[in-house]
């Protein structure tokens, strides 16, 4: 359908997992994707699947923790197109520790990344977005925002912090007709999750906790943010998607 068609997309943490999928859907519905990611080849990499499938797509080299790559991601997609439709803050990580023996270090890396980058992201691609006309930024939290799980403060500390971030935006960037929204996915196969997720008891443990009985895809989180990007949402902001097979929907 095309439903981006004419659209500039900025996916971060594109390289791998949920954000090379977003990246992949967007571009196929038309967009010009920035693939950006911390791992230049992985982006590089997405970016040459997109193009080979038919659509249009740049790579980028950024690790959001850095504002100076922050700014140059800015400045090159300025330089290009000079406006931005649609960013999604997907670049996160986890450091799995019980709480009493997370550091110091280990805590600051988890909050430069997940929290820090994500308003980096977001306040510094606002005036691109404003030019648009009609922007929509998509922050990726987690179902971690409302369940708890061992290993997981820290984690879901900063997750938690960007769903708040997301409903304080939408209103504060209402009256520029950018909607900000929040996909919060559930437990998916990833590179992030896979270690956890090949030991059989906890994989079988997560499934019986899902009503749907079965773990999440990084085409089901892509599938929810191309919602929030396209008109499909025009009047939905501040809204919180969970895509988790039900997970939070029980007690």
């Amino acid at each position: 359908m095309a439903r981006l068609a004419g659209r500039v997309a900025l996916v971060t943490g594109a390289g791998n997992g949920i954000g090379r999928a977003i990246a992949e859907v967007f571009g196929a519905e038309g967009a010009h994707v920035y693939v950006t990611d911390v791992d230049g080849a992985a982006a590089e990499v997405s970016a040459q699947g997109i193009t080979t499938a038919g659509g249009a797509a740049t790579a980028l080299t950024a690790d959001v923790s850095r504002g100076q790559d922050v700014t140059q991601m800015f400045r090159t997609v300025a330089g290009a197109h000079n406006r931005l439709h649609i960013i999604v803050n997907n670049a996160g990580i986890n450091v799995r520790s019980d709480f009493r023996h997370l550091t110091d270090a280990d805590w600051v890396r988890i909050r430069e990344v997940n929290l820090d980058g994500v308003i980096r992201v977001a306040r510094d691609g606002f005036e691109l977005l404003r030019l648009s006309g009609a922007g929509s930024l998509i922050n990726v939290a987690s179902v971690m925002t409302h369940r708890g799980m061992r290993q997981l403060a820290g984690y879901s500390a900063t997750k938690g912090a960007v769903a708040a971030l997301t409903r304080a935006l939408a209103v504060e960037y209402a009256a520029f007709n950018i909607r900000v929204n929040t996909v919060a996915p559930g437990f998916v196969e990833t590179g992030l999750t896979e270690r956890v997720l090949r030991n059989p008891m906890f994989n079988k443990a997560l499934i019986d906790r899902t009503p749907m009985r079965r773990l999440g895809t990084p085409v089901d989180i892509a599938r929810a943010a191309l919602f929030f990007a396209s008109d499909d949402s025009g009047f939905v902001t501040g809204a919180e998607l969970a895509v988790d097979g039900g997970m939070t929907a029980q007690l």
